[in-house]
Order: C-alpha cells, then structure tokens, then sequence
C-alpha cells in the first residue's frame, strides 16, 4: 500500500516538475500541448495524444 502512494506522489511531482520546465521554454504553447497529450492518453485518443507529442517534441527540440 505504501508503495502506490509513493508512486502516485513520485508522478505528481514528475508531472509538476515537466509543466514548470515547459512553461519555461515555451510558455502557454507548451501548456497546452502538454494537457492535450495528458487529455489524450487518458481519453484514450491516439490521435489526439500522438499529433500533440509529435508537435510537443519538435518545438522542445528547437526551444
């Protein structure tokens, strides 16, 4: 049991650690591809989450 809430608290703060990093970078742009791939895998659109990490990765690359 102690180590699912580990787990889940190790996620949160990876999570909060990448928004902070891609608002750094590349601002509401990078938000909002990163909540669209989050919406996607979780809705469990492909499209959605492969076309905003696909996107969400070209402009990391450049940033």
């Amino acid at each position: 049991m102690g180590n699912v809430v580990q787990l889940q608290l190790l996620r949160a703060l990876g999570e909060f650690l990448l928004a902070r990093e891609v608002q750094a970078r590349l601002g509401l742009v990078g938000l909002a591809l990163l909540a669209a791939v989050t919406v996607g895998v979780r809705g469990r659109s492909t499209r959605l989450a492969v076309g905003a990490a696909v996107v969400f990765t070209l402009l990391m690359t450049q940033a």
